[in-house]
């Protein structure tokens, strides 16, 4: 792992704050992660798929919302978030590398709604909320972005469902795992390593 830097982005709805951890290396892509409603950027799924993507020569971009960051634990309402996310995607991206967007739950949904608009080659989503738990008819399956590559990584025991495949969009489906993904980390991550390499994304 090469260097680790922190700081904060003003954005639209307050300072975001941001954790880039740099390869050892020259970087051959740039993952821009997010975290959950209530969580954070150390979350294991998180913080296991950072690890993975940095040996394989990705930059990773952490990125805490301005809520958070402001000591709230309720979500703000979704556009707020999207707003705040592209504007920090705007300072940290870099044009040379290829733009993966991504991140758990609620940030993988905004992941998955500005990935079209901000460039992005692909998409991470970790634990992808299909639904509220027990409210299968409220599907969010149209935010997934079909028409770019997109990797969803769910538990087969998540209470928020699991994505079915379409166009772009594969799904790996983890046995035994909930809504937090802290079953078998290291398979998750080997997932996650498998598919970035596969697009060219990583060593």
């Amino acid at each position: 792992m090469g260097a680790v830097r922190s700081f904060e982005i003003d954005t639209p709805r307050g300072p975001a704050r941001v954790q880039v951890v740099d390869p050892a290396g020259p970087p051959v892509s740039l993952l821009v992660l997010g975290h959950g409603a209530g969580g954070d950027v150390d979350a294991p799924d998180i913080t296991a798929v950072r690890d993975v993507a940095v040996a394989g020569g990705v930059r990773v971009v952490l990125v805490t919302q301005p809520y958070r960051v402001a000591g709230r634990r309720a979500p703000a309402p979704a556009g707020h978030l999207d707003e705040a996310w592209t504007a920090v995607v705007g300072e940290v991206r870099d044009q040379a590398l290829p733009l993966i967007l991504g991140g758990r739950s609620s940030g993988a949904r905004v992941a998955c709604r500005t990935a079209s608009a901000l460039g992005a080659a692909g998409v991470l989503a970790l634990a992808f909320p299909l639904h509220p738990p027990g409210k299968p008819d409220r599907s969010r399956a149209d935010e997934l972005p079909a028409t770019l590559p997109t990797l969803v990584v769910n538990g087969d025991r998540d209470p928020f469902g699991v994505p079915e495949p379409v166009g772009a969009v594969e799904v790996a489906v983890r046995p035994g795992a909930v809504h937090d993904l802290r079953r078998d980390l290291p398979g998750t991550a080997e997932i996650v390593a498998g598919w970035l390499r596969r697009h060219r994304w990583a060593r």
